[in-house]
């Protein structure tokens, strides 16, 4: 156990009116210091600021460990902990010698796939609740995470890892179709293709090829950028599951029903609702599913965001995250108690869990509610959003956030991996939750338009 110095006063942060944090002082309404989380964070975007806006209705106290530019002296005022992700002890090393000089610790808390694996050897080196640093890294690898299941009993289709260079020749590798290739540790469907045939496979590898070498996945410094996995591919619908484990007891918090096929040849996530609408047994099976894979990959405390295909076979663990739902996704998220009339969202929850306040009475709420994440139609530069209010207006929307910037470039899958914002919907039932979403979406229009191509001077390597 590392010893922490308390500091004599509790920190907090507020936003001015530019929308930068700032600190803010306050204590519990009992006197006591408030407790202090670290937040790991790939960036402080709209996800953090929701974390924000929780502790301090809750009263507790955030530190940012991000992946910002060390040499930036505190351009945010937020104190926030510069690191690098890419090496992790490394990075838990700068955190544990702040912890050592002051920066008090009483949670942990990761946001994304990148900062999990610090914030465990972090956990780890303060005696913190958390995850086995080792359980975290075998969920950053789709490869390894298919041999864990594999190993565990768990349903996986053939899969095997290829290099990327020289061009790999399917007939060689025995590789049968349809079949899907992926980076080995990007997420959101960042590089993942469907393969038909054989010339559709020499296709998706070179597109897989050609995202890992573009400068944006260079300079994450992500490991195996020279590797791929190839597996078979799996029919059937897809969902959601948003998880929490407490001292290796799991328990699910919302099945989300993918409402989109994802078919195929790319896998762009769009609108998830909750409840699902699949019937109790196959409910009950994704649930003992979604069991298993945590506990195969040793995985015990803190929230679960993990994905499951779903056929006459059976239910299909695919991927498997110690980090909650990503983006704005969570403000479909509200929960309740018995105890009490009150209704928090799921940032909330994981707040109250990480300063050890009770978190067993708090279930969703009764009303169906999802979110649709924006698609991208085509890769390019944002020029112009309409009928944001006509989109507002339709029944049973509850939130409409562009979060795409105008005048930036945003790219389509399976080369990128942000959308043009978000949208939520509530009401009684999932199917007027899905239908709110679709009118809503119909309502919106982006005019974007295509990046004239430039050859970098120095690398000779097109880009836009």
């Amino acid at each position: 156990m590392v010893e922490v110095l308390r500091l004599p006063s509790s920190l907090g942060f507020s936003r001015d009116k530019s929308g930068s944090l700032r600190m803010t002082r306050f204590t519990s309404v009992m006197g006591m210091k408030a407790k202090r989380v670290l937040v790991f964070a790939g960036k402080l975007g709209y996800q953090t600021r929701s974390f924000d806006a929780a502790a301090r209705k809750l009263g507790v106290e955030l530190g940012f460990v991000t992946d910002r530019c060390h040499q930036l002296d505190d351009p945010w005022g937020d104190r926030a902990i510069a690191v690098h992700f890419e090496s992790p002890e490394t990075a838990a090393y700068a955190v544990l010698e702040a912890v050592r000089a002051g920066e008090r610790a009483d949670g942990i808390l990761a946001l994304g796939d990148r900062p999990a694996v610090a914030a465990a050897y972090v956990a780890r080196g303060s005696g913190l609740a958390y995850n086995h640093p080792l359980a975290v890294e075998a969920c950053r690898s789709k490869l390894r995470m298919r041999e864990v299941f594999r190993d565990a009993g768990l349903r996986v289709p053939w899969f095997r890892a290829v290099a990327l260079q020289p061009a790999p020749e399917p007939a060689l590798l025995g590789i049968s179709y349809p079949c899907v290739l992926k980076p080995l540790s990007l997420s959101a469907s960042t590089g993942v293709i469907r393969a038909n045939n054989r010339e559709e496979f020499l296709l998706a590898a070179a597109r897989v090829r050609h995202v890992l070498e573009s400068p944006e996945i260079l300079a994450s410094r992500e490991a195996n950028l020279d590797q791929m996995i190839v597996e078979g591919y799996i029919p059937g619908r897809e969902v959601a599951v948003e998880g929490l484990l407490t001292d290796g007891e799991f328990r699910v918090l919302a099945i989300f029903d993918k409402a989109d096929p994802l078919e195929g040849p790319f896998f762009e996530e769009t609108i998830y609702v909750t409840p699902s609408r699949l019937g109790e047994a196959q409910r009950k099976e994704i649930e003992k599913c979604a069991a298993d894979a945590v506990r195969a990959l040793g995985l015990s405390h803190g929230p679960v965001h993990a994905e499951f295909r779903i056929n006459e076979e059976g239910v299909w663990p695919l991927e498997v995250a110690p980090r909650p739902i990503g983006g704005l996704c969570a403000r479909a998220l509200r929960f309740v108690s018995g105890q009490s009339s009150e209704v928090i969202g799921l940032e909330e929850l994981l707040l109250r869990q990480a300063v050890e306040m009770p978190v067993g009475n708090w279930k969703r709420e009764a009303a169906a509610s999802g979110v649709m994440m924006i698609p991208v139609p085509a890769s390019g530069v944002l020029e112009r959003v309409e009928g944001e209010e006509l989109a507002r207006a339709v029944p049973h929307i509850a939130e409409l956030e562009i979060t795409a910037r105008l005048h930036d470039y945003i790219a389509a899958w399976p080369d990128g991996s942000s959308y043009l914002g978000f949208l939520f919907a509530r009401a009684e039932t999932a199917e007027e939750v899905e239908g709110a979403l679709r009118a809503a979406h119909a309502e919106l229009r982006f005019t974007i338009r295509e990046r004239l191509a430039v050859e970098h001077p120095a690398t000779g390597r097109v880009v836009g």
